[in-house]
């Protein structure tokens, strides 16, 4: 029960005032929704909209939702099957999850990560240009952003 009343709570802000470039919608069930993350100014996902899915455990708010990448994105810290490599999507020890966190605040958080990724834990090693040649992993991010996040 409080899932159902936390989580109405939530979707009903995220539609009357939801973060900048972001939007978030309840699916077919209650504990799955989709969002939709604009690509940020002067990053290399500009112009990007990028598909993410939500599920919503039953647990919540004790336990993070699964969030992942439908659309994607070249980014050192989310990998091939759309999984994101982030502290708040982890409960303890290794990870920040806290009950008091939102969906609101894992999606902008989310938004921040692809602005400014964590090259020293990346799930996608192969993704390592981040660091080492950084004009090249800006020029694959904005292929990979026209070819699959373009309007």
């Amino acid at each position: 029960m409080q899932r159902a009343s936390r989580l109405t709570r939530e979707l009903s802000l995220l539609a009357t005032e939801p973060p900048p470039g972001i939007t978030c919608w309840q699916n077919e069930r209650l504990d799955d929704l989709r969002a939709q993350i604009l690509g940020g100014v002067d990053t290399p996902y500009e112009k990007g909209i990028f598909n993410l899915e939500i599920i919503v455990p039953e647990r919540y708010p004790f336990e993070p939702p699964k969030i992942r990448f439908l659309t994607p994105i070249y980014h050192p810290n989310i990998d091939s099957a759309g999984r994101i490599c982030l502290d708040v999507l982890k409960l303890p020890p290794k990870g920040a999850w806290r009950p008091s966190l939102n969906i609101s605040t894992l999606l902008t958080s989310i938004q921040l990560l692809m602005a400014e990724p964590n090259p020293d834990d990346p799930l996608m090693a192969n993704i390592v240009q981040y660091k080492y040649n950084k004009q090249l992993f800006l020029l694959n991010a904005r292929k990979w952003t026209e070819k699959y996040a373009g309007q």
